[in-house]
């Protein structure tokens, strides 16, 4: 297993809570940010644009994206162009489809052609990947965000299609994929391994990146005086009437 600093994937932090986002900043293993209305709303942000604008400020010229939220392609249009304008840092994340399922492509082109930096989102197979791809301008950096822990959710391996992305993406200089909504720590490894760019990581996934090279004999042994302690602590008892043999 490489040590992290020696690893090419880039991590990113996926969240919404500016507390969690400045400690984050200070690691020098975070190469960027990326968040998404969902977790906006977990986090109570009541103003989009006054966190983006506090978000900026604490991250510094990493690269950060910021989504659209209407369902309505001349809004959406509309939106990007005014968050890009954020910063030169800022990708616009725009959803491969609309919740009708209409493809996303024609905007995506205009974007791109226009210099906005997409973060193009929610895909989940290789089809769209290729078609995203068909879209995006050489001349534009873009992220393709393919969400290999919700495909994992579906008992889908995920492996073959982001290695296929991988490849899809080789003729696109400025595009580089994501894999998005990483379950476990060792995503990381598996997304290095096979060429990805960068991966979205959440705050509760890298917390235990203090747990990378662990000795396991170690960990087996705070694990079991782990149980003893909470059985302790709970107060735990059996009677156990005296047996013979």
């Amino acid at each position: 297993m490489p040590a992290l600093e020696e690893l090419k994937v880039k991590i990113f932090a996926d969240g919404a809570d500016l507390n969690a986002i400045s400690q984050l900043a200070s690691n020098p293993l975070i190469k960027g940010f990326t968040t998404n209305p969902t977790l906006m709303r977990k986090a109570n942000v009541r103003d989009y644009r006054a966190f983006a604008r506090d978000l900026l400020q604490i991250i510094g010229d990493r690269p950060v994206s910021f989504e659209v939220f209407s369902d309505e392609f001349s809004d959406m249009e509309l939106q990007a162009l005014e968050i890009a304008s954020w910063g030169a840092n800022v990708f616009v994340k725009i959803p491969v489809m609309t919740t009708q399922g209409e493809f996303s492509g024609p905007l995506i082109d205009r974007l791109a052609r226009a210099g906005v930096q997409v973060n193009v989102t929610a895909l989940m197979t290789r089809d769209q990947v290729a078609k995203v791809a068909a879209n995006l301008s050489p001349a534009t950096r873009s992220f393709v965000s393919v969400f290999a822990g919700r495909v994992a959710d579906t008992g889908r391996d995920p492996i073959p299609t982001m290695a296929e992305a991988v490849a899809l993406l080789r003729p696109y200089a400025k595009a580089e994929l994501i894999w998005a909504s990483p379950r476990e720590l060792f995503n990381i490894f598996q997304a290095d391994a096979i060429g990805c760019h960068v991966i979205t990581v959440t705050p509760d996934v890298l917390a235990k990146l203090h747990m990378v090279g662990k000795d396991l004999d170690v960990l087996s042994q705070e694990t079991v005086q782990m149980f003893r302690n909470d059985a302790v602590k709970a107060g735990y008892s059996i009677e156990v009437e005296n047996r013979k043999r």
